[in-house]
């Protein structure tokens, strides 16, 4: 642990204070007065985020707290945590901290606990909002993860800039449009003392392959601004999403059925683009079956609004089959057959 953490000197007005300050207006992330509460893990992503919104907050009125997850997956984890008690004790700021119970050893997993920790946190001390220090750099990475794994637009859509935990509580990523280049930069010129997080170097983690291997491969021999591309494209899927979401939405309403969950309407599916079709068959699928439907599952059900009738399908997990009947498509569950 470093001996002693640096005390927030006056601002320096930089242009990244700039760009976050018009960011914050023009897509209104943020209110005036607001109680914020900052997730901050040490790394140079996290402390650029704590530091601007501190040079900020003159300029805005924030209540601004800290938080720190604790997944207890490295050894120098609680020295970890001690660094960001002292960081926020030195900055004068609230500090909240959550301590897994037990090792967290998947991405997924770390993933889970920690959102679930930081919403807690956030409820219980009365604050609406929760600031993460996600970049550009960090969209670009989880577009290409999820594009290896078979995501949809809403998977390649990436990272929002805000998106709601609890109906009282606003997730927000306010340096979307900042590279992990330009934090480290800013963390420099600042004296800011950086945690170095040793896992980052651990390739048995997808995202530090294609942190450290693809894309800079990508860089060299296709696109020197991948990054930046890869960042721009999710930016555009975002749009879109939301307005095929909004689209399925008012779609289902013609499709479902309130008193019947297990059957919806092919006639009107039939009228439908593809891409609402999908969306909507999926919707179905998610509030019917247990598990997330595959695109293989999806596809059969298109398969059966042009159908035969009494067309089926083969069985889904647990057993149930989906039946062309009529106007409808139904879900026969197991216990329901024959």
């Amino acid at each position: 642990m470093p001996d002693r953490l640096p005390l927030p000197a006056r601002p320096v007005w930089t242009p990244l204070h700039a760009r976050l300050h018009r960011t914050l207006h023009q897509r209104q992330l943020l209110l005036q007065s607001q109680r914020v509460l900052v997730a901050v893990s040490g790394g140079q992503d996290s402390l650029c985020l704590i530091r601007l919104l501190l040079d900020l907050q003159p300029k805005w009125h924030w209540q601004l707290a800290i938080a720190h997850c604790n997944h207890r997956w490295r050894s120098d984890a609680d020295a970890n945590a001690d660094f960001v008690c002292q960081l926020a004790n030195g900055w004068h700021l609230p500090y909240y901290a959550a301590t897994a119970g037990t090792a967290l050893t998947s991405e997924a997993a770390a993933r889970q606990w920690r959102y679930e920790a930081l919403t807690q946190m956030a409820l219980e001390q009365g604050y609406g909002c929760l600031a993460t220090g996600h970049t550009s750099s960090d969209r670009a990475e989880t577009l290409l993860y999820n594009l290896m794994r078979g995501s949809g637009a809403d998977g390649l859509q990436a990272l929002s800039w805000q998106r709601n935990l609890t109906p009282e509580l606003q997730l927000v990523r306010p340096m979307l449009n900042i590279t992990r280049a330009e934090t480290a930069e800013f963390c420099h010129a600042a004296n800011l003392t950086v945690w170095e997080d040793c896992t980052n170097d651990d390739w048995q983690y997808a995202r530090n392959r294609i942190r450290q291997e693809l894309l800079p491969y990508l860089q060299a021999h296709f696109n020197p601004q991948v990054e930046q591309a890869l960042a721009q494209t999710a930016e555009l899927l975002q749009a879109e999403v939301d307005y095929l979401e909004a689209a399925t939405d008012e779609l289902w309403q013609h499709v479902a059925v309130s008193d019947d969950p297990l059957i919806v309407n092919r006639r009107v599916l039939q009228t439908a683009p593809l891409a609402l079709q999908r969306r909507v068959l999926r919707r179905w699928l998610c509030r019917v079956l247990s598990d997330a439907p595959r695109f293989d599952q999806i596809e059969k059900l298109i398969a059966l609004i042009a159908a035969p009738n009494r067309s089926q399908t083969d069985p889904f997990p647990g057993g149930a089959v989906a039946q062309a009947q009529g106007d409808w498509i139904e879900i026969k569950m197991r216990n329901a057959e024959g």
